[in-house]
């Protein structure tokens, strides 16, 4: 029965042991699929930086890119818990945050952004789901945008992209949240 709820992404189903951390890094493609269909502040945050694979697709954007993380992956400003920042920040926050603090992530990101500002989360497809979640974010907290991705994209458990590929892959559906701070229209669904 696991193997069911691995397939579907249900991660408190799965008989691996999920990372201590919940590093799961974001291929690179993720953040070339956002930038081909949304604008982007010039000044980006990337507050779960991991390693660096969205962070370093920006700069070769030409963002400024602000990395941080809680935890030390030899890549940004390690120690910063952002859960816990309280400056506000002038420009976009994009990450592919913990799963585990998802809920947090977006109750935070837009409670530090300037309005106008975009908060862009990588996040399951199932994210849309769940009672708590539409209470506490969608009823008050519409995206603008969600980009569902149509091909799959891998999130590898602690960065082993190779190992992931040599396992078939990835089963989970991954999307871009986009709420732009002071938006109050409905949500519109995109595939990318």
């Amino acid at each position: 029965m696991s193997k069911v709820y691995t397939t579907l992404g249900a991660s408190n189903h799965t008989d691996k042991e999920r990372e201590s951390n919940d590093f799961y890094a974001t291929d690179p493609i993720a953040i070339e699929k956002l930038l081909e269909v949304e604008k982007l502040n010039n000044d980006i945050w990337e507050c779960a930086c991991g390693e660096g694979h969205l962070s370093e697709v920006l700069k070769k954007h030409e963002h400024r890119v602000y990395s941080t993380d809680l935890i030390n992956r030899g890549y940004g400003i390690s120690g910063i818990d952002f859960l816990n920042c309280k400056n506000k920040y002038k420009g976009d926050i994009v990450t592919n945050p913990p799963y585990k603090y998802a809920k947090e992530f977006v109750l935070k990101g837009l409670d530090l952004l300037e309005d106008g500002n975009k908060l862009c989360l990588f996040l399951k497809v199932q994210f849309l789901e769940g009672i708590a979640r539409k209470k506490e974010i969608y009823d008050k907290f519409s995206p603008k945008t969600v980009y569902v991705f149509s091909k799959r994209v891998l999130c590898a458990k602690n960065a082993d992209f190779e190992r992931m590929k040599a396992g078939g892959g990835s089963a989970v559906a991954y999307a871009w949240y986009v709420w732009e701070k002071g938006y109050q229209g409905e949500t519109v669904i995109k595939w990318i």
